[in-house]
């Protein structure tokens, strides 16, 4: 991404009241929410259309895995890398050997998500 350019994220979380909080902060913060999912399947065609900078997954999605989420992204076919990041009301330590064996880039809690806690992950400055 070039210096100016917003970064693009898709969530998906199946908490509307999260999509809809976390939209608005991270908007604020200079983060282009294209798309939110609530499911798994919603989100790989999301990811597969729109082609985000970055996929926000949280960690319980009801009846589905985030971290099965995680590897069907990275796993696609697709074409292009999927940079995603795991998300979650739970403490980091509560799962922090199922995020080490992941392929996401990080684990963020959702009391600390913010615009610059996914530019520090991507490796972005500002």
């Amino acid at each position: 991404m070039t210096a100016g350019v917003r970064t693009r994220c898709v969530i998906v979380d199946d908490n509307h009241d999260f999509l809809n909080a976390a939209t608005r902060l991270l908007e604020h913060q200079g983060i282009d929410v294209v798309a939110v999912a609530n499911s798994s399947a919603e989100g790989l065609k999301c990811v597969k259309d729109l082609r985000p900078d970055v996929t926000l997954v949280d960690i319980d999605l009801g009846e589905e895995s985030g971290f099965e989420v995680v590897e069907l992204l990275h796993s696609n076919g697709f074409g292009f890398e999927v940079p995603t990041i795991l998300i979650s009301t739970h403490a980091e330590e509560d799962f922090s050997e199922l995020v080490a064996a992941s392929p996401a880039l990080a684990f963020i809690p959702k009391a600390a998500l913010s615009g610059a806690a996914i530019r520090d992950a991507l490796g972005l400055a500002g």
